[in-house]
């Protein structure tokens, strides 16, 4: 079954809202006309940027306590949460680190890295776990965007991508989404390209833009290389919510040559 217009008792709950992918995917849903609810650690921050199109709600993946209470009446999960692959000051250090300190993190120091409250391991594992543990029990699918490369730690260009763990962090999380024994999809995009850019570190030095005009390519095993649209990527997260060619499946997808007039989603996941 491919997916179409909403039911009217479909909620989905996006984590990571207000992240590039996270922005796209929730005004794809609104299109499709699914009801959303955002989970955030500034309830600010997402009320303006939806203009009171979604419910807000407040929570944090990293605190159990604060997402059992928000998951009442939720069919639908999309996680697409993430720091940065590289320490920067999103990784929120405990303390504010001197220039020594710095190079000491980039020499992986341990005691120093376990003090970021945003470190890959705290947000895409132990977060990742956090919430597949507070989900409800009938959930209809939960959407989790990871990356290429989380089975090639150790082939260039990803060694060098999970330097600080960011795979690590990525592959944990699909392995507690994987067990739990909950419907899910798992999409890998490569490095994400098209705006919005919502952090700028090494990884987004070199912005590619698109407008989500090329090809999609569709894989799995993690095969595929390539940079890929978070357009598409939000395109993927939405299209495969009720597909059912798509249930307990991990993609990778990366975007490469001429777009149709029309990306027939349902048939590239029957392909696969």
């Amino acid at each position: 079954m491919s997916n179409s217009s909403a039911s009217t008792e479909d909620l989905v709950l996006v984590v990571g809202a207000t992240g590039g992918v996270g922005q796209l995917t929730v005004n794809k849903l609104l299109n499709k006309g699914f009801k959303v609810r955002v989970l955030t650690r500034s309830a600010d921050k997402a009320t303006s940027m939806f203009s009171g199109r979604v419910e807000v709600v407040f929570g944090d993946i990293r605190q159990p306590e604060t997402l059992s209470p928000i998951m009442s009446g939720v069919t639908h999960i999309i996680c697409c949460t993430g720091t940065t692959a590289f320490p920067s000051t999103r990784w929120e250090f405990t303390n504010d680190l001197n220039p020594l300190e710095w190079v000491r993190v980039f020499f992986q120091d341990e005691n120093l890295i376990s003090q970021a409250k945003n470190s890959p391991n705290q947000v895409d594992a132990k977060g990742v776990s956090n919430l597949v543990t507070a989900a409800p029990s009938n959930l209809k699918r939960f959407v989790f965007v990871s990356s290429c490369g989380v089975k090639r730690k150790d082939e260039f260009p990803y060694s060098l991508l999970n330097a600080f763990g960011v795979l690590d962090g990525k592959e944990k999380g699909e392995e507690s989404i994987i067990s739990s024994g909950i419907p899910y999809t798992i999409i890998r995009p490569g490095r994400l390209i098209d705006g919005p850019y919502t952090s700028y570190d090494l990884n987004t030095l070199t912005q590619a833009t698109t407008n989500g005009k090329l090809g999609v390519i569709i894989g799995t095993g993690d095969t595929l290389t390539g940079q890929t649209s978070r357009i598409d990527v939000a395109n993927v997260c939405v299209e495969c919510l009720d597909n059912s060619h798509c249930e307990n499946k991990a993609y990778e997808i990366v975007n490469q040559g001429q777009r149709p007039s029309v990306v027939d989603w349902d048939a590239l996941f029957a392909e696969i």
